[in-house]
């Protein structure tokens, strides 16, 4: 009888198990299959970026985060901030600390004036943090049609594709497909937005940011395409997000092989320490 117990139990639990592997491949057979948008059919993934910083070897270029740091600072800070970036980390960069220095001091941030207490603008020092080009949110939504521009210090993190996502989006602005218009007759972009297959939406506000090839020129000579310049900011990007990458790699690589040395110590302690005891022979 328990045997029997035993029997329907199992059975009822395989079938459980099978009933639910059923449903749940039916529904990722399914999911995907609903109604058609012009965001579903049109909208493309990241296109592929190569940096050095990838790969568990990964290191920064310390040109091209400079030239990256340039076309943030040209191109992208008229509207996007870098609020948990301090300007003294401009030093990881490559830069010696008179060149950070006087790079900080090129930004303008704000200040209290110590004769009336009132509120004004100083020069920057490597202490303070990159400033916003808007004094609040209310003011930097209403100069971008409603939206708050993004902080780009986390951007490469908080976005599905990271850079090649950043990347993508810079490169990506281009018309819109007649084929859409085609398709989807409702989907056309509106006024004061533009097409980027990129963006999830399809459509975004952002004016396309590198529009012409020598928009910044660069310190090094490096040709400033507009590929260039969007993989460079990419890059830069990167770092800001994850300033400790080459550390957090070093260190990683250290305990690897710290663990492998004591895996290979132990073993052969194991070996020593039992090589003298004999097996007991069996009666």
């Amino acid at each position: 009888m328990t045997r029997l117990i035993g029997i329907v139990v199992g059975l009822g639990f395989s079938f459980v198990v099978l009933l639910a592997f059923v449903i749940g491949a039916y529904t990722a057979a399914t999911e995907g299959l609903g109604e058609e948008t012009a965001e579903t059919v049109f909208h493309k993934h990241p296109m592929d970026l190569h940096l050095a910083s990838d790969g568990p070897f990964g290191h920064f270029d310390r040109q091209q985060l400079q030239r990256g740091y340039q076309v943030y600072k040209e191109v992208c800070s008229a509207c996007h901030s870098l609020k948990q970036v301090a300007l003294r980390d401009l030093a990881e960069l490559g830069y010696t600390e008179a060149q950070v220095k006087a790079e900080a001091a090129t930004w303008t941030v704000p200040g209290v004036d110590p004769n009336t207490g009132e509120a004004s603008t100083r020069p920057g020092t490597p202490t303070d943090y990159f400033p916003s080009p808007y004094p609040n949110d209310v003011a930097a939504a209403a100069a971008n049609g409603g939206k708050v521009p993004p902080d780009l210090s986390l951007i490469t993190k908080s976005r599905h594709g990271g850079a090649s996502y950043v990347h993508s989006l810079l490169v990506g602005y281009t018309e819109q497909p007649a084929e859409l218009l085609q398709r989807f007759p409702d989907a056309k972009t509106p006024t004061g937005a533009y097409y980027n297959p990129y963006f999830a939406a399809l459509n975004i506000g952002m004016p396309p940011p590198l529009t012409s090839e020598g928009q910044v020129s660069f310190a090094d000579g490096t040709t400033a395409t507009i590929d260039q310049m969007s993989t460079d900011v990419s890059a830069f990007l990167v770092w800001t997000a994850e300033p400790t990458l080459e550390k957090r790699h070093q260190t990683g690589w250290a305990v690897l092989g710290f663990l492998l040395f004591a895996t290979i110590l132990a073993w052969l302690s194991k070996k020593q320490v039992w090589s003298a005891v004999k097996p007991k022979k069996s009666a």
